[in-house]
């Protein structure tokens, strides 16, 4: 996965389309843990932690836009 300074250079819209991914990802690996296919667990937690860097960054960049936008009022 992409480290977090890589994150940053994305806008919002791609984290979005990065964090669905993931999340679909995570439904698959869930899916396969389940039925006693998936070989790491890992895999579960690591997922999770991409899927909230995407959306952390996500509402950085949404606050920071916010906070620029009532600044020129």
């Amino acid at each position: 996965m992409a480290t977090v300074k890589e994150l940053r250079e994305l806008s919002v819209q791609e984290l979005e389309a990065r964090a669905a991914e993931l999340k679909q990802t995570l439904f698959d690996l869930k899916s396969k843990a389940n039925t006693g296919v998936l070989d790491s667990t890992a895999d579960l937690s690591k997922t999770k932690r991409d899927i909230a860097r995407c959306l952390t960054v996500a509402r950085e960049k949404a606050l920071a836009s916010a906070v620029a936008g009532k600044a020129k009022e």
